[in-house]
């Protein structure tokens, strides 16, 4: 015999379950309010108090009141991801010890004996496959140089780009980092807006003014230039190494002239250079440097030369511009050698990272650069002579190799 509820105890049962779907509905709500008043809105919100500015290097780039300016050169640091990423070519018993925190090592030892006034790290910063995620492998990399506070620059090789950011993200992320002066894109002087229509990122020029008291202490005695050489390329077919295009050259013509057109405004009764020296920083060799030949050979040349298969005329280019003394490149790790090629020096950097390749019991090394401006009767005047040297990782940090690439008194 079945019941059949009355109608008032079917009102009852809808009103009792009205009520529970409102109350459960308002401790959904309330929830939500709590989890968004004391956790995620104290994350988003801004905390004015605690905003990260980058940290700016001091500028301007100037001589020292010795009459020097030391410029580290760092080639390819191939950096993973830290302490997991073991070493390539290591000895063996060196290789169960040996991580990237040995190159992080080196780099400290590095700017601890040499003190330098800029640090450059010409490319192939991160070794892209090998780096988890790229930003957190940059902050690892250069964490030596923010550290000490002194300016740094970079370019790009062929491999920071492999990870997770493009050539474009890595350079704007570089040129944000505590004390860099790494550019994205160079600034038209005219417009004072980026020039974007260059081909590459990290196309970029620095100044180096002349030492403190001096007539020059306002000017431009030093410029460096910095070139994006690119990561890959396929040529009629065949898969070869990118090259330095001629929108970049002609920028860098174009900026050559007008640094040495700033001496036309100079007191003529003062005695000065008649250009304004610069060198040049880049990733990949130029093709000329296959072809050769070179001269005057200082350092190891026990690698090929990896380069693109287009010759785009840059050595041409430095030396019609006849202001660059010198320029220097990575890409190559076994080679560490300075090499003259028609009156134009070139020098590699060596392999600097333990997770690039390299050979075993052949410590990994440094460059380092030395300007040097000459004396006047009472004063520091312009640049008078540019010389360069390495330092094995082997302990003691070995000093050799020690050459002068220019001397205004031997100039071409």
């Amino acid at each position: 015999m079945s019941v059949i509820a009355s109608p008032f105890e079917l009102s009852m049962e809808s009103v009792t379950l009205w009520i529970h779907s409102l109350l459960f509905f308002i401790f959904i709500i309330a929830t939500l309010y709590v989890v968004d008043t004391l956790i995620i809105s104290n994350r988003l919100t801004t905390d004015y108090q605690n905003i990260q500015l980058k940290k700016q290097p001091h500028l301007p780039l100037r001589f020292r009141s010795d009459g020097t300016f030391k410029i580290l050169q760092v080639a390819d640091m191939h950096y993973g991801n830290g302490i997991v990423t073991r070493c390539r070519d290591v000895l063996e018993s060196e290789f169960n010890y040996c991580s990237d925190l040995n190159t992080t090592h080196f780099l400290r030892k590095m700017i601890h004996i040499e003190k330098p006034d800029l640090i450059v790290f010409t490319g192939d910063n991160i070794f892209g496959s090998s780096a988890t995620d790229a930003a957190e492998s940059l902050f690892e990399v250069f964490a030596p140089a923010i550290e000490s506070g002194i300016p740094w620059a970079a370019v790009l090789g062929n491999h920071d780009q492999e990870s997770t950011m493009t050539r474009e993200e890595l350079m704007s992320f570089i040129s944000l980092m505590d004390y860099s002066v790494s550019q994205t894109f160079p600034m038209d002087p005219m417009k004072q807006q980026p020039m974007t229509n260059i081909d590459g990122f990290g196309n970029y020029n620095l100044e180096v003014r002349g030492a403190p008291g001096s007539y020059l202490s306002n000017s431009s005695v030093l410029n460096l230039y910095f070139l994006d050489s690119g990561d890959r390329a396929i040529v009629d077919g065949v898969r070869t190494y990118n090259w330095i295009r001629e929108s970049q050259l002609s920028w860098l013509r174009g900026l050559s002239k007008r640094f040495q057109g700033q001496w036309k405004l100079t007191d003529q009764s003062v005695e000065i250079p008649p250009l304004n020296p610069a060198l040049a920083f880049f990733h990949i060799p130029i093709p000329e440097i296959r072809q050769g030949p070179i001269k005057d050979i200082v350092g190891t040349y026990r690698e090929y030369v990896a380069c693109s298969l287009v010759n785009s005329g840059v050595l041409k280019t430095f030396i019609s511009m006849r202001d660059v003394k010198a320029f220097f490149i990575g890409h190559d790790h076994n080679n560490d050698y300075c090499g003259n090629l028609e009156g134009m020096w070139f020098c590699y950097g060596g392999g600097f990272g333990y997770h690039g390749y390299g050979v075993a019991g052949w410590p990994r090394r440094a460059r380092v650069i030395q300007a040097e401006l000459g004396k006047g009767k009472e004063v520091w005047m312009g640049m008078e002579k540019i010389r360069t040297w390495k330092r094995l990782d082997d302990g003691v940090l070995t000093k050799f190799d020690e050459q002068v690439l220019w001397d205004i008194h031997s100039s071409r």
